[in-house]
Formats: structure tokens, C-alpha cells, sequence
């Protein structure tokens, strides 16, 4: 029997196969048999419809790389940013300071704190620590992450502070 009818797109399928849980599943009075029908057949569905999508998303990715690179051009600029900001601080003594991919977090700067303040920097409760980022930065979540996951998220290095220390440019 054919549970699924008019099917083009995972939403649709997704949304009958709600529709058709309400119905024959057993905890609705439905029947076992039923419900094997109906997960076998939306299995199939499935995976016919996520490969039929994946090789037209590919395509598209395809011919958007052919014709538009403009995208994918890195901004020299924020790294600038980045560079001067930690040149600033890390003149700091016994303060530890941890870039994560375009985030500068300081640690253990209480007694720098309002240097921090006046260039810019934001203190995060949670994390007791500093941070800065450049203007181009938008927040597209409301996840909160530790710092564990964002080290994991955007890598991490350790920058030395204390003296006089040269920024390599890679």
C-alpha cells in the first residue's frame, strides 16, 4: 500500500509522515504492521529525495564558484585590526592572553581592567575574562558556548605578554 502521494521535497514528505503518525501509529490505536509500511516507505523516500537534492545543491554550488568569487575574498583589514589590538596589550604583565580565530580574550586582567574598557574591550561574566572583536562581527545564534567549545570551534593560541614581543605577519 502507498501511505506517501505527491512527494517533491523532504518538507512535504516530513509533513505527511506527521500526518500519518497521528493516525497509524499504535499509541493512536494504530496498527504495528501499519507503521513498518510506513517507516519502510518513508526510508526510501528519504534517501531518493536527499540524494536528488544533494546532487542539485551541488550543481548550483558549481556554477555559483564559476561565476562569482567575489564571496570568498579574505578581509585583510580585520586581520590588521587584530594585530594592532594585540599590539596594545600585550605589554600587559601577568595577563593572559588567548586569540580564538578573530576574538582576543584576556584573562586574569583585573588590574587592567579599565585600560581594557577605554580600548574597547567587553568583559563576559561567564567566561570571567575580557574580549575583543572587530565591528564586522554578527552574532547569528543565541547558543552560549564555553570556552572549551570555542576554542574546539575556532582554534586557539596563546600569545606571550610581558616585554617587548614582535607580531610575526604570516
Amino acid at each position: 500500500m502507498t501511505y506517501f502521494k505527491n512527494i517533491n521535497t523532504l518538507e512535504e514528505l516530513r509533513k505527511q509522515y506527521r500526518d500519518l503518525l497521528k493516525i497509524h501509529h499504535p499509541d493512536n490505536g494504530g496498527n504495528v504492521s501499519d507503521m513498518q509500511e510506513i517507516n519502510t516507505e518513508y526510508d526510501k523516500l528519504f534517501k531518493a529525495l536527499k540524494d536528488k537534492h544533494e546532487s542539485k545543491s551541488a550543481d548550483s554550488k558549481e556554477e555559483n564558484a564559476k561565476t562569482d568569487f567575489s564571496n570568498m575574498k579574505y578581509d585583510f583589514s580585520e586581520d590588521a585590526k587584530l594585530r594592532e589590538m594585540l599590539s596594545k596589550i600585550t605589554s600587559f604583565d601577568g595577563i593572559t592572553i588567548e586569540v580564538c580565530g578573530n576574538w582576543i580574550w584576556a584573562f586574569d586582567s583585573y588590574n587592567y581592567r579599565k585600560e581594557l574598557k577605554e580600548l574597547g574591550f567587553k568583559y563576559a561574566r561567564n567566561k570571567k575574562a575580557w574580549y575583543w572583536h572587530s565591528d564586522c562581527f554578527r552574532k547569528r545564534s543565541h547558543k552560549t558556548l564555553s570556552m572549551d567549545d570555542i576554542r574546539n570551534y575556532y582554534g586557539s593560541t596563546e600569545v606571550e605578554t610581558g616585554g617587548i614581543k614582535r607580531l610575526k605577519q604570516a
